[in-house]
């Protein structure tokens, strides 16, 4: 298997399943190299100069909200996922649901088709 030819399409398929962790995990506040762990833990290899400008523009979009915390000796802006991120996220969500049965009602017809 030719690895930069998987890597781009395992890329591809990632894209945008990163949009739906970020919502799902910002349901608790968090902040950007916290969610940047958390995501890695979780097994989504992201980069922060991809993490932060996605994270503005969720919030440019209403998804996530944001506010500094500077009781710490260091500030630290928490973004938090907003009412309509939420609603944004079950969609999502839903859609994902329908998309992953989807796909694998084709491999298993495919998979009965060649007697695999």
């Amino acid at each position: 298997m030719d690895e930069d030819l998987l890597g781009g399409h395992l890329q591809e398929l990632r894209r945008g399943t990163v949009v739906l962790a970020c919502l799902s995990i910002l349901k608790r506040p968090g902040y950007g190299y916290g969610l940047l762990e958390a995501l890695n833990q979780a097994g989504f290899a992201v980069e922060a100069n991809t993490l932060y400008p996605l994270l503005r523009r969720l919030e440019k979009q209403g998804l996530l909200t944001s506010s500094w915390n500077t009781e710490e000796a260091r500030p630290r802006k928490f973004y938090t996922t907003s009412r309509p991120g939420g609603e944004m996220l079950t969609l999502l969500l839903r859609d994902w649901d329908d998309l992953h049965t989807s796909i694998r009602r084709l491999n298993e017809g495919l998979n009965e088709g060649t007697g695999s």
